[in-house]
């Protein structure tokens, strides 16, 4: 089991930067991949960025590639998104969520993610 909590979302002017973090619980984090979703209103919840496991392999969808960055320091049991010039269509509310232990397949998948977090709001203004 593991609880996520994320932080870091808030008012950023178009072009600037924030950095999210979640925060997990267990000592078994570090088996987990961990995801960044997320959710404009109006729309469909979109897959970020992942990080597996052993951060061997880090995804990123084309509309954040090269602005955002995804990482873990599993001593601290946090993944971080850090996001770079900002757009005002990057607003929406973001969740981490974490895998089943090792997995790493099919992570762009929602229905890959059992662990979910409550979510951080991150609004661009023009």
């Amino acid at each position: 089991q593991v609880q996520l909590v994320e932080s870091g979302g808030g008012l950023v002017q178009a072009g600037g930067s924030l950095r999210l973090s979640c925060g997990g619980s267990g000592r078994t984090f570090r088996s987990y991949t961990v995801g960044w979703f997320r959710q404009a209103p109006g729309k469909d919840r979109e897959f970020v960025a992942a990080v597996t496991w052993r951060a061997v392999s880090i995804y990123t969808e084309d509309s954040v590639k090269g602005r955002f960055t995804i990482s873990r320091d599993n001593a601290k049991n946090t993944v971080y998104l850090q996001m770079n010039s900002l757009k005002t269509e990057d607003t929406a509310e973001y969740y981490c969520a974490a895998t089943r232990p090792w997995e790493t397949a099919n992570i762009r998948d929602r229905n890959q993610y059992i662990y979910w977090g409550q979510g951080t709001q991150v609004t661009v203004s023009s």
